[in-house]
């Protein structure tokens, strides 16, 4: 082999990477779609091959089956894109805000902030998992796995908050990430700006003061809007 072809095989299989990414991305995107205006039922594979615009063995072989493609669309959700979920989550740019802080009180208005995007894009999907999972035994496995991922990612966290000495005395580590799995919890997004209408700006300001006060030793200060991470924190 020459030296001449070399760059050209390494263009096209970075061509090719891309396009596959492309591809997995638009699928993801269409499944998603799909999973939300039909039901897990209704989402056939075809039916998302012709949303996406691609076979439908390139749908099979984008994920390991119609429940993989939902455990992608998850993921997608949680991260804003099909594209960023291939970063690790302390990866992601609100996370990374958040590990970042050095004061704990703006830390957790930081975390706060990133909770009303996330749930507004993985709710209904995670409430599609929910309706499914009570009849497949596959999509319940799912559901736990995506619960154990919350978990484990808030136990991160506390445990971040108790390395740096912020958190109470009379909170283990376990006990913070037990508070912080509930306060965030998906139902409780639900139920003050879905079902009651507060808007994401009060949701997440109540929550980071109710974290602060719920896991911190010192008192959080009154917010005053103008060192108020929430306005520009993302998930």
């Amino acid at each position: 082999m020459s030296d001449a072809t070399r760059p050209r095989r390494q263009y096209d299989s970075s061509s090719r990477r891309a396009r596959a990414a492309k591809n997995h991305a638009r699928i993801v995107d269409a499944a998603a779609g799909l999973f939300l205006e039909r039901g897990y039922v209704g989402a056939t594979i075809p039916a998302i091959a012709v949303r996406a615009g691609v076979a439908v063995e390139t749908v099979y072989r984008a994920a390991n089956g119609k429940a993989g493609l939902l455990a992608a669309a998850v993921q997608a959700a949680l991260a804003g894109g099909a594209e960023r979920a291939e970063l690790p989550v302390e990866e992601r740019e609100g996370i990374r805000r958040v590990i970042d802080e050095p004061d704990a009180h703006r830390q957790l208005l930081a975390y706060a902030a990133t909770q009303p995007g996330v749930w507004s894009r993985v709710g209904p999907l995670l409430r599609v998992l929910d309706e499914a999972a009570a009849a497949d035994e596959e999509l319940a496995t799912l559901q736990r796995s995506q619960a154990e991922q919350r978990y484990d990612g808030l136990r991160r966290f506390a445990s971040l908050l108790a390395e740096r000495g912020a958190l109470r005395p009379d909170l283990t580590v376990d006990r913070a990430a037990d508070v912080i799995w509930t306060l965030c919890a998906q139902p409780t997004f639900e139920s003050l700006v879905t079902a009651r209408g507060w808007t994401h700006h009060e949701y997440r300001e109540w929550l980071g003061q109710m974290l602060a006060d719920a896991l911190l030793e010192k008192p959080a200060p009154p917010l005053d809007g103008s060192n108020d991470p929430n306005r520009t924190a993302s998930s």
